[in-house]
């Protein structure tokens, strides 16, 4: 998929956390374009973590999508993270993106094979961004984040 891409030689794409939100996220949210669409847009909860490289538009050990935000509920604000086989689930403490006010908040997820709370752990890792401080009431439709695909720990 990336000889669909026109990038320069050498490009590389490893943005901080912070470019992700403002430049990528932001704009996606805001229906803005993106200079240079190298995140896919996929559902990536239905599917196992590692059928979802291929369906990346950039990346070798990283990849990043743009992931529709799934409601446990309906009418609820709790996220589902059924994903594939298994279910993401979030670890350690959100950190929030930007100074002084924070514009995201990024969250770690490992993904567990198997049914919760009994799935077990694997070796993939997923971080996810979303923007803060905005209304993700069940009616919103366009809630998205931007999700770096898990990848392997060593």
């Amino acid at each position: 998929m990336t000889a669909d891409l026109q990038l320069p030689p050498g490009f590389r794409f490893h943005p901080t956390d912070e470019e992700l939100v403002m430049h990528y996220l932001c704009r996606k949210c805001a229906s803005q374009s993106i200079a240079v669409p190298i995140i896919a847009e996929i559902d990536l909860y239905k599917y196992d973590p590692w059928h979802l490289p291929c369906m990346a538009l950039y990346g070798e050990k990283e990849w990043y999508f743009f992931s529709p935000r799934d409601r446990k509920y309906p009418n609820g604000s709790r996220p589902n993270r059924a994903a594939g086989t298994g279910y993401w689930k979030a670890t350690g403490a959100d950190k929030p993106i930007g100074q002084p006010k924070p514009i995201g908040i990024k969250k770690a997820l490992v993904f567990y094979a198997g049914k919760a709370p009994r799935g077990e752990k694997t070796n993939w890792i997923m971080h996810e961004y979303r923007l803060a401080d905005v209304d993700r009431s069940a009616r919103k439709k366009n809630s998205l984040r931007v999700l770096p695909l898990p990848h392997p720990v060593s």
